[in-house]
């Protein structure tokens, strides 16, 4: 009967415990740009720069970032970063992630593209996380659309 009240007792704690955390509201990311980098052999790389906003009353920490990006329904990009910052409450700051594409996904999007009408309109989705501890990392989805420029046509 003891070992049963040792185990029960923590674990009903513990339970207590995670019932008192603060209500937290969901992080808010957007894509701000998409910068060229060097690259190394049919590597394709970029830095993509992602606006990250705070809605909360308490300081966010983190110590690395890592996202994947899909372009029009297809795996395009990824990488991670071992930055660390924070971002006060009620605040916002843009971080950078190098992420790099394969030879194969630029091909597939190159073919992709090369079928379809117009370049407007594609769409994206952004996962990634920030991560902030074992309790403490963050999640996230961002969506959208992009606009690719096209040929342009015009008389001299």
């Amino acid at each position: 009967m003891r070992s049963i009240h040792a185990v029960l007792i923590p674990l009903l704690l513990c339970l207590s415990a995670c019932s008192s955390l603060p209500n937290r509201d969901p992080l808010k990311i957007n894509v701000v740009g998409i910068e060229p980098l060097r690259g190394e052999g049919m590597e394709v790389r970029f830095t993509v720069r992602i606006r990250v906003q705070n809605p909360n009353d308490y300081n966010l920490t983190y110590s690395g970032v890592a996202l994947d990006l899909d372009i029009n329904g297809q795996p395009f990009a990824s990488g991670v970063t071992d930055e660390r910052g924070s971002v006060g409450r009620f605040s916002d700051t843009v971080v950078s992630v190098p992420v790099s594409v394969s030879a194969f996904s630029v091909i597939r999007q190159t073919y992709g593209i090369s079928q379809m009408k117009t370049l407007n309109n594609m769409p994206y989705v952004l996962r990634g996380k920030l991560s902030g501890g074992v309790f403490n990392t963050n999640r996230f989805v961002d969506s959208g659309t992009i606009n690719l420029p096209g040929p342009t046509t015009g008389s001299r």
